[in-house]
């Protein structure tokens, strides 16, 4: 087939469309701006548009396939209708892709990217040879956030936004936990609940779900399922490189799942050890001036506390001082009070922006200074940063000192950040 990618660059879709391209497909794609993730498929012969007008899209085109950042009545969009050209959406065509196999869906609030991580090379160091799709960059993926295999069975991140997940068909799932969050697209935390039963429930009658029994949410939701619960819980917490309990919780499930399968315990442990985590989680990036600088894609205010909890595992009693930038007013608005609590491993808080991911729909924007003087308030030292740049000149010129620890923290592009500061 020929197929077109509208948002190539995102991180879900540009695995989809790795994989097409292994499979012999001619992939075509838009996005709206140049990243490392678009000169990756380049170098594998995919044509990157970085025009979204629908200039790029040709009549001859086989199937459509958008990224959920890509609204309804964007130009590409309406010129594939006008052209009748199928559409699909990354996970309608994800899960398209990989029906006629076995799969092993990861899912959850937090941490699916890095339980994907871990599992994939629990199994690929086992001998097995899945097809893998991750929301990250994974260095033993050979830095790539997809692993073409050669066997039936896939390993996919599954992500709940708009009920996306419900485009699969699992035999096993791995379901992390389930505290809440994408309340833009669900009513209270009940709906969202609810649809990760529903997920479950997809499970054929001897799937599985691997969770954490001693979590009350997940075990009420794998019981309302119907489905056999693998409680991760009974497996020890295994050792890793990379700090964090959150992180050691994340390998118990990947432990269950492979004594499921029947690997041995001790090379899964070793396995996981070996683990050099992922892109955006916890990943140190280096030193500036006597400062130790963290990257971390955490977004929500659990992700928040596990994340600076781990840093500081690291930290000890260094200074530590965290750049956050909220993701999308309207989760800031939902966990407000929650995110203002969240900071009290921090030593120092800067708040650069907030990350506008959702202009389109969003209307209601959130007060900086507001939220600023509401983290001092709990006795943080905060700081409203303007901007990503004069956050950096900040940080540069007032703030940082040799033996401190920087944690620039967010999904949008405060990134940018991390590296500049090491660059």
């Amino acid at each position: 087939m020929k197929i077109f990618c509208s948002g190539i660059g995102g991180i879900g879709l540009s695995a989809y469309a790795a994989l097409r391209v292994q499979q012999g497909h001619t992939v075509h794609g838009s996005d709206r701006s140049e990243s490392q993730i678009t000169r990756d498929l380049e170098v594998l012969g995919v044509v990157v548009s970085l025009l979204q007008d629908g200039t790029a899209l040709s009549a001859d085109t086989d199937l459509f396939v958008y990224s959920e950042a890509i609204p309804k009545d964007a130009p590409e969009r309406k010129r594939a209708e006008e052209l009748g050209i199928p559409q699909q959406s990354y996970f309608q065509a994800l899960g398209e892709l990989s029906k006629n196999g076995r799969v092993i869906a990861v899912c959850g609030t937090h941490g699916k990217s890095s339980t994907t991580s871990m599992t994939a090379k629990v199994l690929l160091d086992a001998g097995q040879d899945p097809t893998v799709v991750v929301g990250t960059r994974v260095p033993d993926l050979d830095g790539r956030n997809w692993h073409h295999g050669r066997e039936d069975l896939f390993l996919l991140e599954a992500c709940e936004y708009r009920r996306s997940f419900h485009f699969l068909s699992p035999d096993i799932v791995i379901m992390t936990n389930v505290d809440g969050d994408h309340f833009d697209a669900y009513g209270d935390l009940a709906e969202y609940q609810d649809a990760f039963v529903e997920f479950l429930r997809r499970l054929p009658e001897h799937g599985v779900v691997i969770t954490h029994g001693s979590d009350p949410d997940c075990r009420r939701l794998a019981e309302a399922s119907g489905r056999r619960m693998i409680d991760a819980d009974a497996f020890e917490l295994p050792t890793l490189t990379i700090p964090g309990k959150h992180m050691r919780q994340n390998a118990q499930l990947t432990l269950a799942l492979a004594a499921h399968l029947g690997i041995a315990d001790s090379p899964a442990r070793g396995s996981l050890q070996a683990y050099r985590g992922c892109w955006r989680r916890l990943e140190r990036k280096g030193v500036w001036n006597g400062v130790t600088v963290f990257d971390d894609y955490g977004h929500h205010p659990k992700e928040v506390r596990a994340t600076l909890a781990a840093i500081r595992e690291v930290a000890g009693a260094a200074r530590l001082v965290c750049v956050f930038q909220p993701h999308t007013h309207a989760r800031t608005f939902s966990f407000y009070q929650e995110f203002v609590e969240s900071f009290a491993d921090a030593d120092v808080v800067i708040v650069p922006n907030v990350y506008d991911a959702r202009s389109d729909i969003e209307r209601d924007h959130v007060d900086v200074e507001r939220f600023v003087a509401d983290l001092r308030a709990q006795g943080i030292d905060a700081y409203n940063g303007e901007s990503l740049a004069h956050t950096e000149q900040m940080l540069r010129s007032a703030v940082l000192r040799p033996g401190d620890y920087l944690l620039c923290l967010g999904a949008g592009d405060v990134t940018k950040l991390a590296s500049a500061m090491v660059d």
